[in-house]
């Protein structure tokens, strides 16, 4: 059976959501900056956040910002393992690190009894990058099963330690490596909440897609408990296409949904202009609420008689649809205008 582990408040693993996280993008002795995009962050939904961690002169700064921090953090800490006792000594709850490069056994013993002491949870994890070539040998030059290999070793130092507070982490810039490495882990591991991602997936629609698409291959076979999506973009971009993802997979709902038809020669309506003035309005529409945004009354309350409000142009102006049924008739063109005006009914709060 899977556990459940606590980072703070935040519980992951049997029984909870799919996390969404993401990683603070500001150096850590710029605190108010860093307080700054986690606020930011929080308003997007983000529940937990990673914070490189690479200088024992930070660790004044890192207390500081774990005492007014809105969300969990997680200390990422490479090589050092004074690094990972100091990010616990500064109230982190969590830290990231890789077990076979903390020294030797004594020092890892000694992180280990540090979060043991502290109540805090390890993320182990590797990248495809941590490969070692003798690794890569015995799997016999299967890159995902390297990974695999990899991450199995650095689990075992921690359970011969008997440590179980972990989340495993195994990522890959290749979409098959990351699956074929996860899948082998979990065949091995599956009572331990999994993080995943795809690291370097790049940025803009590239960076989306490919993510998209190898965070849906894991998903879809119930691997991950926490995700990141890994943007060379601000990190409030990660979070909204994490929860993009979940919702289109049904996993999890936050806030309204928006669909929107491709438009075609029938079209009476600007599909584009409308859908993007609405959706800064949907994180504060009820989870799960649909808004649909469609260019003619064929593909309006027929196509999307599922949508909770929705709005499609008319030979007249603008029909506005609940369930398939149209409660209103518009003369004008300012469709996004006619829709906010509807919104409060359905508990809209705030633009």
């Amino acid at each position: 059976m899977k556990k459940t582990l606590k980072i703070g408040s935040l519980k992951i693993g049997a029984g909870q959501p799919v996390r969404v996280e993401s990683m603070l993008k500001t150096p850590l002795d710029n605190t108010d900056a860093c307080l700054k995009q986690l606020y930011s962050l929080k308003e997007e939904g983000c529940e937990l956040v990673r914070a490189a961690f690479p200088r024992v002169e930070l660790a004044e700064p890192l207390r500081r910002l774990c005492s007014k921090a809105p969300l969990p953090l997680m200390a990422d800490i490479h090589f050092d393992p004074v690094l990972a006792e100091k990010a616990l000594e500064a109230g982190c709850p969590s830290i990231r690190i890789n077990p076979g490069n903390m020294g030797n056994p004594t020092r890892l013993a000694r992180v280990v009894d540090a979060a043991r002491e502290h109540k805090a949870v390890i993320r182990i994890g590797a990248n495809s990058g941590s490969v070692s070539e003798t690794q890569l040998r015995t799997a016999k030059g299967d890159r995902g099963a390297a990974l695999a290999l990899a991450v199995g070793e650095q689990m075992e130092m921690l359970l011969s330690l008997n440590f179980t507070d972990i989340i495993v982490s195994a990522k890959s810039t290749s979409i098959d490596e990351s699956v074929r490495a996860n899948v082998l882990l979990m065949r091995r591991y599956s009572e331990f909440p999994f993080h995943i991602g795809i690291t370097e997936a790049g940025s803009s629609l590239d960076g989306v897609v490919k993510s998209a698409c190898g965070l849906s291959r894991l998903l879809s076979m119930g691997i991950g408990d926490t995700l990141r999506v890994s943007l060379s973009q601000p990190p409030e971009d990660e979070v909204r296409t994490g929860y993009s993802i979940l919702r289109a997979l049904g996993l999890r709902q936050r806030g309204g949904c928006l669909i929107s038809c491709p438009t075609c020669g029938r079209r009476l309506l600007d599909v584009f202009k409308t859908a993007e003035q609405l959706k800064p309005l949907l994180k504060y529409l009820p989870d799960g609420f649909t808004l649909a945004v469609m260019g003619c009354e064929v593909n309006g309350p027929r196509e999307a008689k599922h949508a909770d409000l929705g709005v499609a142009g008319s030979p007249s102006g603008i029909v506005i649809f609940k369930k398939g049924e149209i409660i209103s008739r518009v003369r004008g063109s300012d469709a996004a205008a006619a829709v906010k005006a509807l919104l409060p009914v359905f508990g809209k709060t705030s633009e």
